[in-house]
């Protein structure tokens, strides 16, 4: 009696895991089925999406270079924070591209 529990036991677990792993093994077919590849098999490289542009670039230069000189570490989220803020409260602004 007690073989037959613990091959039961393993049987169990044995399929759990084998569960499990088709599991992952759909999602990671999931995952390979959304690439698109190019001739030969490689993959394309999705584009950047470009982001805000200052509206005034030579007042965003001047700011940036008062930012680099001001802190220590730059680009810094600290540092980025205080150039956005500094270049809008002089009258600089962004648009999207």
């Amino acid at each position: 009696m007690t073989i037959k529990r613990n091959v039961q036991k393993k049987i169990k677990k044995v399929s759990k895991a084998l569960n499990k792993a088709s599991k992952t093994h759909a999602r990671q077919a999931k995952t390979l089925s959304a690439l698109k590849l190019k001739k030969g098999g490689k993959a394309t490289k999705s584009k950047k999406k470009g982001g805000a542009k200052p509206t005034n670039p030579a007042l965003y230069a001047r700011v940036k270079a008062e930012a680099k000189r001001k802190f220590k570490v730059y680009p810094s989220a600290y540092a980025n924070a205080w150039l956005v803020r500094t270049y809008k409260k002089r009258g600089g602004g962004y648009r999207s591209s």
